[in-house]
């Protein structure tokens, strides 16, 4: 069995990471980062994606787009994360997935092509108050129009379509209805959240939205899993890449044993971890039985991880790595909002430990 990428798959992440290395440098970044107000993202970085046919990657070829799987959608969400990508692409991704699991004929048919050519954007609203982001703690109900507060709803205030989670399973909310957002500081600027407050907002319950809803989970833990991967595996390099230049006592740092130590625990806490979510990947796409309980446990181990070696490199930068002007706060804060979006590590490990019948 050929557990490797295909070559259709190493040629789509040869041409996302040129594009990403050309359009994406550490200096955009940080412009995009350091912008006083509320925080956006980079609409050209957007659109160039858009051009390159990311948004389509998930939807089916009948409406436009290239009918690929999750492990297409995962190994493009490390990229975006190793290089700390300031684009609305997890919400988008997530909406796509929704309507082409969840979606009558009519709906896909409306949505999909608009979604996968990057006419309209789209996002994904999960989490409630008190921590309640799985679908059997969702309060909220379509029933007589939409009322109650979402929380964390990535580029909420720039979506046009909200697939919102609700206790009759997922409901499509267009822009304009009867609902309102305030940005957050999460402390993530390359990826700004939301708080939506519903005040009776005309909804449309997906088809099949009750029956996917759990697999809709399964993919946004999968996503993270390899977002946190991605960034994880960037923070490894960069702190080699400097202990190997900065010189203390006429020597590298790099020669410094505690140094030594510290980066190869990074290493050997990160690199292992591939496996983990392209495995969640391929269950999701491949093992239904075992998709869940693979998400859950990528989720919760790679988002701790990442957190832990984000701190790590700052460490290992010495005084730089504390400040403004440096990227490691940029991926420390992406790691933050990892650790904490769809719900911590522990309570992903809970998931995982009842669905093992633990």
């Amino acid at each position: 069995m050929n557990f490797l990428l295909s070559d259709d798959q190493l040629a789509l992440l040869t041409s996302i990471e040129d594009l990403l290395r050309d359009r994406c440098d550490s200096l955009r970044v940080h412009k995009i980062f350091d912008v006083e107000g509320e925080a956006q993202y980079d609409a050209e970085l957007w659109a160039a994606l858009v051009d390159m046919g990311l948004p389509a990657i998930f939807v089916p070829e009948e409406q436009g787009g290239l009918g690929l799987g999750m492990v297409d959608l995962a190994v493009v969400a490390e990229l975006l994360g190793a290089y700390a990508a300031p684009v609305p692409w997890l919400g988008h991704a997530l909406a796509i997935v929704a309507i082409a699991l969840g979606g009558s004929d009519a709906q896909k048919a409306k949505w999909l092509p608009r979604l996968a050519a990057g006419e309209i954007l789209a996002t994904v609203a999960f989490g409630e108050g008190k921590g309640a982001w799985l679908p059997e703690e969702w309060q909220l109900t379509a029933t007589g129009g939409l009322a109650g507060t979402k929380v964390l709803v990535p580029n909420a205030a720039e979506a046009d379509l909200i697939v919102v989670g609700v206790a009759e399973g997922l409901a499509l909310v267009e822009k304009g209805a009867a609902y309102s957002t305030q940005r957050i500081d999460s402390g993530d600027r390359t990826r700004p959240v939301d708080t939506v407050v519903f005040d009776g907002a005309e909804a449309e319950l997906l088809t099949d939205g009750l029956a996917v809803r759990d697999r809709l989970i399964d993919a946004a833990a999968v996503l993270i899993a390899a977002d946190a991967f991605g960034g994880a595996e960037r923070c490894v390099t960069m702190s080699v890449d400097y202990a190997r230049v900065r010189e203390q006592y006429g020597q590298p740092v790099a020669g410094f044993q505690g140094l030594r130590y510290q980066l190869v625990e990074m290493a050997l806490a990160t690199e292992p971890a591939r496996g983990l979510y392209w495995y969640a990947a391929h269950a999701w796409d491949a093992l239904p039985e075992k998709a869940a309980h693979a998400a859950a446990q990528a989720k919760a181990h790679l988002t701790d991880t990442y957190l832990q070696v984000t701190r790590d490199t700052v460490e290992a930068h010495g005084g730089i790595g504390f400040t403004w002007e440096h990227d490691t706060h940029i991926y420390m804060k992406r790691a933050m909002l990892d650790w904490a979006w769809l719900g911590s590590p522990s309570r992903h490990r809970l998931r995982a430990a009842d669905l093992a019948g633990w």
